[in-house]
């Protein structure tokens, strides 16, 4: 598990913006893939050390920034036009290029989403379920259409029934239609059916999701390793980060 990891720079097109990443592991032969998600507000950064781990293990493990995704992200695209759906497009078109890929094993191919990036790579395995042999999710954040039905997503507040035009929420401004896209969302029902292999992963002590959507998502899908960690918060860090770096070691060995 020691070593150094080699690290190549991608990037692709979706409607004319670039998305731009990196693949961790040696192209080399034919490897299993996981494609990584970050959250929102975030970039591809916060997936960097499940990402080692996952090379080390002999996988390829491919990371992006989402097209407005966050702050500092390399991706075109602005955060007033990013929502959960631009994302599953980004996604869908990772997974495009990623397919094409000569030392890919197109019938293992993962994806591992966190929080925002949990429910986009929830949806896209649906979409795509012949082609996604496992799904792996931290902490999905499956509360987003119902924050949005409340006017409170995250720092933003606004009223529902009259969304302005663009909402600041803490550093980031978003628009209009990332609350609209997902107002009359029934997430479980847009997730559902996806029948292969689920990592699911939540901590009982987080805030900003609470543990009772991954709870409902555990007793929906048919194949799933649920586990929670007691004292865990929204985002790994420290002890549960190791907790849950090791249980995702020994599901995916």
């Amino acid at each position: 598990m020691n070593g150094k990891v080699l690290k190549n720079r991608f990037k692709t097109k979706r409607d004319g913006l670039s998305i731009r990443g990196k693949i961790y592991g040696e192209l080399l032969g034919t490897k299993p893939v996981v494609i990584l998600c970050h959250g929102f507000m975030a970039n591809q950064s916060m997936c960097k050390n499940y990402a080692l781990l996952l090379a080390k293990m002999g996988y390829i493990a491919v990371t992006f920034d989402f097209c407005g995704g966050g702050l500092f992200c390399s991706s075109d695209g602005k955060t007033t036009e990013m929502s959960v759906f631009s994302e599953v497009d980004d996604l869908e078109a990772v997974l495009a290029y990623v397919m094409e890929l000569p030392c890919v094993d197109k019938n293992r191919i993962s994806l591992l989403g966190c929080s925002q990036g949990g429910v986009v790579s929830a949806i896209v395995a649906k979409r795509k379920a012949s082609h996604i042999d496992k799904l792996l999710l931290f902490y999905p954040a499956l509360c987003i259409p119902d924050d949005a039905r409340s006017g409170k997503m995250v720092f933003a507040k606004f009223n529902p029934d009259s969304i302005p035009e663009k909402i600041w929420c803490g550093p980031m401004r978003l628009g209009k239609c990332y609350v609209e896209t997902v107002l009359d969302l029934d997430i479980f029902q847009e997730i559902c059916g996806y029948e292969g292999n689920v990592f699911l992963v939540h901590g009982d002590a987080d805030k900003l999701v609470d543990i009772s959507y991954s709870r409902k998502a555990a007793q929906i899908y048919k194949n799933v390793n649920y586990y929670e960690i007691k004292n865990g918060a929204h985002g790994f860090r420290g002890k549960n980060d190791e907790i849950a770096k090791e249980l995702l070691y020994k599901f995916m060995l």
